[in-house]
């Protein structure tokens, strides 16, 4: 398993370059350009076409607009909000939150071509479940152009849709259900896999309906989630809303600087500010990924643009709504360099017998307080880490429970010279979507016990059952219908996998998230710049028409 992992970290630092960020950056900024700034048309235009103003009897497609956005913000908006706002944060520090906006205004524009292209390429022969995607764009433009390019076209169609099953299986399964489970575990002593069986049995009834029932779910269980969680997070920044100047100068500027170090946090630099924004920014908002281009090809509509110009709206909800509440929630509050939970009163470092690898021994009369299995971390002085700058790195352990007493059992630091430890604070190790609990917990104790573990598991449904969809598409594409109900059931399974301790770390959750998305904008970028004029041509002529008035409405 270790060489496993191993192969993952190598893949996603290919995938995860420097390059491949610039490359979405670029993408961004020319469509930006390229289409006037759409941005301004989604939020005034997709906001009409949204409520049904535009709509017509008879117009191709199984779902309504709000029904294809729900269903796309069902797979955007989830754990990524929750738990990847809080691990940006506390691997990357608050200018990560910066580069979250940058991606959430350019990725507008991406994804307004993505899901126009899809649209104009759509297949809706059958007009109870249209199919669209990259893999259709790539299949329709390519398949008369004799049969080399037509085979270099189902080539790339086919690696598409690979990587859609990848991003499907870890984004949109395994993250989910991790985060839930142990979030569920540490507040509730749920064990991790009976969480992951039952986020199991009810995706599974769900997905069994297709688009139709997921687009009904969807359409109502979306808007409530997320009326519950931004009221709830708005309540907290009321409470402290002396320190939002404060921390939005903090985002700006720590986005272009390293961030020094602070009780629970590590420090960071500007780079991987940058880098962590930018991934979980992408990982929450999909945009570049193409993904959410499949459910919009479900959508109800005769103008092709139309639908693209509401899926613009996806990532200024999904990133510059509710990412920038949570990452507030998490700012001010103070929870991501919070002081030590415990303060250890003895330490020290013993070498291993025969080996290189250092043991940690500690004694704090507080231990008996924790959780059986509460994972806790120290921070030490060793080698350089090049995510902070510093040479401050974190050792992880585990309370366990000998003769009626709690004591904590560390793991190994494998470096040359001694470990040496001048911070004797114990901190609680809030991974993920634990660490926005423990804020709101800080405001209003059992607020984030309640409010978030509930909307963790509201925020992992949805965002299950539409990824679901997505993978289900990329295996029709493959392998046609006969694949889907073994893919379904591959799909329910990997959720159990995922919370059965396969997968242990937030670093380790972070790797297989990053592997899925990444290899799906890899696989998803050419396309839109091979095809992407054809979007924008479209786009102009539908723009040029609506200010023209040539749309009637139906008010």
């Amino acid at each position: 398993m270790t060489e496993f992992k191993l192969l993952i970290e190598s893949i996603n630092a290919i995938l995860w370059n420097d390059y491949t960020l610039y490359a979405l950056l670029l993408t961004g900024v020319v469509f930006t350009l390229w289409s006037g700034f759409s941005q301004y048309y989604a939020l005034t235009h997709g906001v009409k076409a949204t409520r049904g103003d535009f709509d017509k009897q008879g117009d191709p497609g199984a779902i309504t607009h709000f029904q294809a956005l729900s269903t796309a913000l069902s797979a955007t908006v989830g754990l990524g909000n929750i738990g990847g706002v809080a691990l940006a944060i506390s691997l990357g520090g608050p200018g990560a939150v910066f580069w979250m906006w940058v991606v959430g205004f350019l990725g507008m524009a991406i994804k307004l071509t993505e899901v126009s292209l899809a649209m104009i390429h759509r297949d809706t022969s059958d007009s109870d479940n249209p199919s669209g995607g990259p893999m259709w764009v790539v299949e329709r433009n390519m398949s008369n152009k004799g049969p080399v390019l037509k085979y270099i076209g189902k080539l790339i169609a086919g690696v598409f849709c690979i990587a859609l099953i990848v991003n499907t299986i870890t984004a949109g399964n395994m993250f989910q259900a991790w985060n839930v489970a142990n979030l569920t575990q540490s507040y509730f002593g749920v064990p991790t896999m009976v969480t992951g069986l039952i986020l199991a049995i009810i995706v599974g009834a769900v997905i069994i309906g297709g688009i139709k029932r997921i687009g009904a779910v969807a359409s109502k269980l979306v808007p409530f989630m997320l009326i519950l969680y931004v009221l709830a997070c708005i309540f907290v920044l009321v409470l402290n809303i002396e320190s939002i100047p404060k921390m939005l100068a903090l985002i700006v500027t720590s986005a272009f600087s390293p961030l020094e170090s602070s009780n629970a946090f590590l420090g960071g630099t500007a780079g991987f500010a940058f880098m962590y924004g930018m991934q979980r920014a992408l990982f929450s908002n999909e945009a570049g990924q193409g993904s959410s281009a499949i459910a919009h090809s479900a959508a109800k509509t005769d103008e092709p643009i139309r639908e693209g110009v509401v899926a613009g709206l996806e990532p200024f909800i999904d990133t510059i709504v509710v990412c920038t509440m949570s990452a507030l929630v998490i700012l001010v509050t103070g929870i991501w360099n919070r002081p030590g939970e415990l303060i250890a009163e003895e330490v020290s470092f013993s070498q291993a017998p025969d080996s290189s690898s250092w043991v940690l021994s500690t004694a704090s009369k507080n231990v008996n307080d924790l959780q059986r299995g509460q994972r806790v971390y120290m921070i030490y002085e060793g080698e350089l880490n090049p995510e902070t700058g510093n040479n401050l790195n974190k050792i992880y352990g585990t309370t366990l429970t000998t003769n009626q007493n709690s004591v904590i059992e560390w793991e190994t630091v494998n470096i040359a010279q001694a470990p040496v430890i001048n911070n004797r604070s114990i901190y609680l190790d809030y991974v993920g979507a634990t660490l926005t609990a423990a804020a709101f917990d800080k405001v209003l104790p059992g607020l984030g016990k309640w409010l978030v573990t509930l909307a963790s598991w509201l925020f992992a449904i949805s965002t299950m059952i539409s990824w679901s969809y997505y993978g289900e598409k990329g295996v029709v594409f493959l392998v046609g219908e006969k694949g889907v109900i073994l893919y379904k059931v591959g799909f329910c399974a990997l959720a159990v996998l995922a919370t059965a301790g396969f997968i242990e770390t937030d670093a380790e959750l972070n790797m297989f998230a990053n592997l899925g998305t990444g290899l799906c904008i890899i696989a998803n970028l050419p396309i839109i710049w091979l095809f992407g004029h054809q979007a924008m041509k479209e786009y102009k002529t539908y723009i040029a028409k609506l200010n023209r008035g040539e749309f009637n409405t139906n008010n």
